[in-house]
C-alpha cells in the first residue's frame, strides 16, 4: 500500500507546479474580476441614487420622522425618481 502511495506522489509530482500556476492565476483573475463587477455594480446604484429628486422637493422636510409631506412611504427611495407631486423649492435657502 505505502509502495503504491509512493509511486502515485513521485508520478504526480511533475504536475504538481503547472497545476499550482494555473489555479494560482485563475484565482487571482476571478477575484479581479469579482472586484470589477463590485465597483460597477456601486456605480451603477450610484447613478441611480443621484436621479432621486426628494431633497430639491418643497414638500421634502429633511426631518426623518416625515419626510414628505405628500408622499411619505416613498420619499427618498426609487419610487420617488418619476414622482408626480414634484414641486421644486420656491426658496432654496429653506431648511
Amino acid at each position: 500500500m505505502l509502495e503504491l502511495l509512493s509511486f502515485l506522489i513521485h508520478g504526480i509530482q511533475p504536475l504538481l507546479v503547472p497545476i499550482c500556476f494555473v489555479v494560482a492565476w485563475t484565482v487571482t483573475i476571478l477575484a479581479v474580476l469579482s472586484l470589477w463587477t463590485a465597483a460597477r455594480d456601486s456605480v451603477a446604484t450610484a447613478k441611480q441614487m443621484h436621479q432621486i429628486p426628494c431633497s430639491g422637493c418643497q414638500f421634502f422636510t429633511d426631518n426623518y420622522r416625515l419626510k414628505c409631506t405628500v408622499r411619505p412611504f416613498i420619499a427618498n427611495t426609487e419610487e420617488a425618481i418619476n414622482c408626480l407631486d414634484y414641486q421644486p423649492k420656491t426658496n432654496p435657502y429653506l431648511y
